[in-house]
């Protein structure tokens, strides 16, 4: 079947109970778009699930601060629709913003917590909460049986995890592994922000989380020492700014002192005017 390209929430929502009718699971994956292979992953896991595949691509304004680049975050729509179809998406869906947050739109998804005051939370306020409720809405809208989220944001793929616990949400949450370039910078549709001189710095994040997992490796427990061989690495490059470098629970997010199973590093830092994250297990 050819892959469509469904704008209205009504649309979407017949296509998708058709394909259940058809006897489908249904599959999300819910982008911003600027697809990469870190996204077309995400599809072919779905795709590959035996999934009929809905691709929403909506840059969400909710989630973005006063100061951030929505006004410039990039909008290719056909080289997304490109990049859907050719790793297997069923249905891209690209719903106005205007029928998503119609005018008097005053009702707000909230996870509590140290799981969104930290991290991200801390430097984005209002982040999750703008990102918590377009992911409800999306649920409504397309209904899905399994929902795919990329671990590169670890933070936000925790906090849509809570989301559909505590809401007793009728779906799986299906995390994928990030996807990297060759040298190792996590695939992010921010990345062509970079600078050349920027682009050729920023892999060392990922060297400073990977020195940290090889001292864990080597049975080093204390999470500050750890921490500190990562820190090295970094401060090897100035141009970095460090937002955030630390060792939290997995699952819960708090920090920890001395490593336990399902231990993560999770970092942020801004390079130019360009904001990074990554995370590596522990």
């Amino acid at each position: 079947m050819q892959m469509q390209r469904i704008e209205g929430i009504t649309d979407v929502l017949r296509a998708v109970k058709a394909a259940r009718r058809g006897g489908r699971r249904i599959g999300l994956v819910p982008t911003m778009g600027a697809l990469h292979r870190g996204h077309a992953a995400l599809i072919e896991r779905a795709a590959g699930d035996g999934c009929f595949t809905v691709v929403s691509i909506f840059v969400n304004p909710t989630q973005f601060g006063p100061n951030e680049d929505l006004a410039r975050y990039p909008r290719p729509l056909e080289s997304d629709l490109q990049v859907a179809m050719a790793a297997g998406a069923d249905v891209v869906f690209t719903p106005a913003t205007a029928e998503v947050y119609p005018p008097g739109f005053d009702t707000w998804v909230e996870v509590g917590g140290e799981l969104t005051a930290r991290l991200c939370g801390a430097s984005r306020p209002g982040h999750f909460r703008g990102v918590a409720t377009i992911v409800l809405k999306l649920f409504n809208m397309t209904e899905p049986d399994r929902a795919y989220f990329g671990e590169k944001d670890y933070q936000q793929l925790q906090v849509i995890r809570r989301l559909t616990r505590d809401l007793d949400l009728p779906l799986e949450v299906v995390p994928v592994p990030t996807v990297r370039e060759e040298d190792g910078l996590a695939m992010s549709s921010r990345n062509k922000y970079l600078s050349s001189e920027a682009r050729a710095v920023a892999p060392w994040l990922y060297k400073a989380l990977k020195t940290a997992a090889e001292a864990a490796a080597a049975s080093e427990r204390n999470a500050g020492i750890i921490r500190r061989h990562a820190l090295e690495v970094i401060a090897s490059q100035p141009a970095f700014q460090i937002d955030y470098l630390e060792i939290v629970d997995g699952d819960s997010l708090r920090p920890l002192d001395e490593l336990q199973p399902g231990a993560m590093m999770l970092a942020a830092v801004r390079l130019g005017g360009t904001r990074l994250i990554d995370n590596i297990r522990l």
